[in-house]
Order: structure tokens, then sequence, then C-alpha cells
């Protein structure tokens, strides 16, 4: 009478529940009776069913929280990301480095008000390759630097792919300017482009340029120039290279002019190109907050919230190697929340046999070709020895 739930079936729910857009606990209730769920979690006969709201909340908040396993499941997303790197072509590695916000409306511990965001929050760490994988993230307290324990987020990353083979880089906005993080990427051969913040040294290199120019910028196609040159800042130990960009734009009195320090030898225009890269990490970001909703987290400890934050990221991991290794040129460049609503969340029934479950799905936003390209495109990927 007394239903016992093994710890790999609870996670399984735990992360493809908030993979469907249930992003906490309070709708285990109506998904344990959900006929997919149940597949899910191993349930075969018709009277069994997931976990309840009651038993999912003491597994979050009980026992993910326990020391070991919390690091087992940032432990379990460093390998999830191996192998989905293992089953991807690539030359190089580029990892984005960036903070956000996660808005909280309660007591939480850790909560704090941030000047930048203006609003009381936790302030994550996240770190993304640039075919979306969350690399690492980590949930601070609201009121700290955006660069904070940016070295604790890194270093496993950094490590893991040491023997890979690859060119490894980096990018960062202005808040990762700093020398230490330099050091650190230079002494482990990362190329870097990281934006830093203007002074009045950087505007003197440039100030040839800061003159307006006799031709009139046209509307949508800014007058750009690029300029590069050695500066060393009082607290750096060497002289590093600095690209400089200034673009005027049309009804604008003033210049947009920014500086990027780098160990690249790429062309200054090149190097510009390359950095501005780093904002399909913002967009990644986004997803995770507009389709999961991973900014939930609304637990009164702090380390309840960090299981939480987790569980986000292997749910978004777990969508992101479905869109890039699975899904057919027709759909591939389908957004998280269109994959979430349109493939995910799609309508259906389960019909059991003696042997077999099948699902008869309904074919509204994805065709049975479709389906049938995803489900061999999984089948590959399990087929292949590692």
């Amino acid at each position: 009478r007394n239903v016992q739930h093994a710890l790999v079936p609870l996670l399984r729910q735990s992360v493809y529940s908030r993979l469907a857009g249930y992003e906490d606990t309070n709708d285990a209730e109506r998904l344990a009776q959900d006929p997919a769920m149940r597949v899910i979690v191993g349930w075969r006969g018709p009277e069994k069913q997931a976990a309840s709201t009651n038993t999912m909340s003491r597994f979050e908040t009980d026992v993910l929280t326990q020391k070991k396993n919390l690091e087992g499941l940032f432990q379990l997303n460093a390998l999830w990301v191996e192998k989905a790197m293992a089953h991807t072509p690539h030359r190089r590695l580029i990892l984005d480095m960036d903070s956000s916000e996660s808005p909280v409306y309660g007591e939480q511990e850790g909560a704090a008000y941030n000047g930048h965001f203006e609003c009381v929050c936790y302030h994550p760490l996240f770190v993304f390759n640039q075919f979306g994988d969350c690399e690492g993230a980590k949930l601070r307290p609201g009121n700290v630097h955006s660069a904070h324990d940016w070295r604790e987020v890194l270093d496993p990353i950094v490590a893991r792919y040491e023997k890979a083979g690859v060119r490894r880089y980096f990018r960062a906005d202005a808040a990762f300017a700093k020398p230490d993080v330099y050091e650190y990427l230079e002494e482990r051969r990362l190329l870097y482009t990281i934006r830093l913040p203007s002074n009045e040294v950087l505007d003197r290199e440039i100030g040839h340029l800061l003159k307006r120019p006799a031709e009139l910028p046209v509307e949508g196609r800014p007058i750009t120039w690029y300029d590069e040159f050695r500066y060393q800042a009082g607290s750096w130990d060497r002289p590093r290279r600095v690209v400089a960009k200034v673009e005027w734009h049309q009804g604008e009195l003033f210049p947009r002019v920014g500086f990027i320090v780098t160990n690249m030898s790429a062309s200054p225009e090149g190097v510009v190109e390359f950095y501005n890269g780093r904002g399909t990490a913002e967009q990644w970001i986004k997803e995770g907050k507009y389709a999961l909703n991973w900014t939930r987290l609304s637990c009164h400890r702090f380390v309840a919230n960090q299981v939480r934050l987790a569980l986000f990221i292997l749910a978004y991991n777990l969508g992101n190697f479905l869109r890039r290794l699975c899904l057919p040129k027709a759909v591939k460049s389908w957004s998280l929340r269109s994959l979430q609503v349109k493939f995910i969340k799609i309508g259906g029934r389960l019909v059991r046999h003696a042997r077999r479950l099948i699902f008869q799905l309904a074919e509204v936003a994805v065709p049975q070709g479709v389906f049938r390209q995803v489900l061999e495109r999984i089948a590959g990927l399990c087929r292949v020895p590692g």
C-alpha cells in the first residue's frame, strides 16, 4: 500500500517536468497521473503513478540538498555536456561567461537588492559553449559583483577540455575585465576577448578617431573605424593588446566607442566580430528564463534554490541537446519555447498492450515524417559507443 519511489525516477520526474514547462513541484500532483510521466519514471501498470507534490518537495529540498547530491547534480550536467560534445564535430571551443538576475518576492536566504538590475534578486553566473549547452552555473546572493566566484565556475570546465585537442576561447563583458582573469586565461592558453571599460587613457589613444567625419553617416549604415594599440593599466603586470571600435550614427552627436582587451592575433575587425558573438549567450539565458522559467527559485533556503537551479540547467541542456543533435533541418531553427510547445507538450493518447506501449500523437505542429527523423537520430546517438 505504501508506494516507494527510487531516486532515479524522482530525478527524471524533476528534470522532465521542468523541460515541459512545469517549473516547480506544485504541478506534481497532476503530473503524477499523466500517462507520459508514468512511462518516464518507469511505471508500467495503469494503477501506478508518479510521485506526488509532497514526495517531490521532500526529494528536492531534503535529499538533493545534501552536499554530495548537490555536487552530483553538477557532475551529471558536466557528463551530459561532455557526451553531447563527443557527438559534435568541432575544432574550437568557445566559452561565454555572463551573469543574470533571478528576481525573488519573499524572504529567501541570500536574496538582496541589486542596484544594476534594480530589484531584489539572486545573481546567478552561467557559462555556455558556442552550441548553447550550459557548461556550468552557480547561484549567488543578489548583491555580489558580476564576476564574483568566476574561477570556481570556470575551473572545472577549463580542466575538462585541457586534453581535448581543440583551441579554446573565452568571451565576457566588462564586468570580467580583471587582471586575475587575464592571467588565468593566459596561463592556461585560452584566447580571449573581454570588453574593457573606457577611461581617459584609452580615449587619448583613439583621439584621432573621435573627430566628427566630414562625410555624414547614412541611416542604417554607420561610419565605423577600428584601431589597436598596446595598453597597460596600473594593476596589470604587462601591456596587452586593446582593439577599439568607433561608430558614428546618423542623428547622434557623439560616437559609440568600445574597447576590447584580447590576446588574439586576428585583425581588429575580426576581434570585434568574434566578440559580438557573445550576444548569443544572452539569448540562451533568455530561453532559460522564458521557456523553462528558471528564475522560479521560491524556496526559503539558499541551498534548496541551488538545487532548483541545477535541475533547471539539466532540463535546459536536455532540450538543447534534442534541438541541436536530433532535430531535422526543417525545424532546426526552433527556439526552446517552440520545441517545448510544439514537440514536448503535444497532445496524444497512450495505448497499452501486453508487451508494448504505443503513443498515438496528434499530428498538428509536427508531421509524422519529422517525428520519425527525430527518433531515428536519437536511436543513432544511442548506438554510438560511449
